[in-house]
């Protein structure tokens, strides 16, 4: 090839090779800094489609998985209230069971009528304010919740339940026990068994709505590592590999710039002829 003053060949080259380089260079920099493989659609156009697709769909398990534990708080609080109302519900018993009997008087009888009295007030006063947010839920008046555990829509991604545990004293029928005499007292036993037969069939039901819950929690959790390993091996950075593309990219870069400093001395030797 003769030399030639007008275009430089091997400058040209050389410099599209040193711009290959610096993109490879600007490539891995931009990999390792944002710990993502896929920096532009273009390096993986089809990968970057299935991995947002799979950021949805690990965002709405990890959202469907707060619902799941959100309704088991609310299940909680429920059931927490009625083990209080279980425990005035023995209590009432223990008085009846000692109202009833001749070792003590009408003094003493009265004063138990006002603690069972009392302890009636308390436990229809919980089963009136438990509640969660806006929901009551000992009164009878929750009506159905909707919770949704599914990363998707559908009938399939939700569990419904009718919160309809009523745990009022008129409801349980400890509003009309009396403790005044042993007749009255006797009586309140037959009323207190009843009561705490209604109270472990709503706990019976709200422990298998708990339970149910903790198995839905527990599946979300699996489909949450599942999808961020499969999105991990897609979407992450492999820093070893970015490391040895970056360290390759700097070597021929730099010997691409001194080819480049050698051809652009290439018209001087034509200008050496002329002279």
């Amino acid at each position: 090839m003769g030399l030639r003053i007008q275009t430089n060949l091997p400058s040209i080259s050389a410099q599209r090779v040193l711009g290959t380089q610096q993109a490879r260079m600007n490539h891995s920099t931009q990999a390792l800094a944002s710990g993502s493989r896929i920096v532009s659609a273009a390096d993986d156009a089809a990968g970057l489609s299935i991995s947002e697709s799979l950021r949805g769909q690990i965002r709405g398990v990890a959202m469907a998985r707060n619902n799941a534990f959100n309704a088991g708080s609310a299940i909680q609080i429920s059931e927490g209230g009625l083990n209080e109302i279980t425990n005035i519900a023995v209590r009432l018993r223990e008085l009846g069971i000692q109202a009833a009997s001749d070792n003590i008087g009408d003094k003493e009888r009265g004063f138990l009528q006002e603690e069972s009295k009392q302890l009636i007030t308390e436990a229809d006063r919980i089963a009136k304010t438990t509640q969660f947010g806006d929901k009551k839920l000992l009164d009878g008046s929750g009506g159905e919740m909707s919770f949704h555990v599914g990363a998707f829509a559908g009938e399939e991604n939700t569990i419904s339940y009718t919160m309809d545990a009523n745990a009022t004293s008129s409801e349980l029928g400890l509003d009309s026990i009396s403790m005044e005499d042993k007749s009255s007292a006797r009586d309140s036993l037959e009323s207190v068994d009843k009561a705490l037969e209604k109270i472990g069939k709503m706990r019976a039901n709200f422990g298998a709505v708990q339970s149910r819950l903790n198995a839905t929690t527990s599946n979300l959790d699996i489909q949450y590592e599942n999808l961020s390993a499969a999105n991990s091996r897609i979407r992450d950075t492999d820093v070893a590999k970015e490391s040895a593309e970056m360290a390759s990219a700097q070597v021929l870069q730099q010997a691409a710039v001194s080819v480049l400093a050698q051809a652009n001395t290439f018209p001087g030797m034509a200008l050496k002829l002329i002279g």
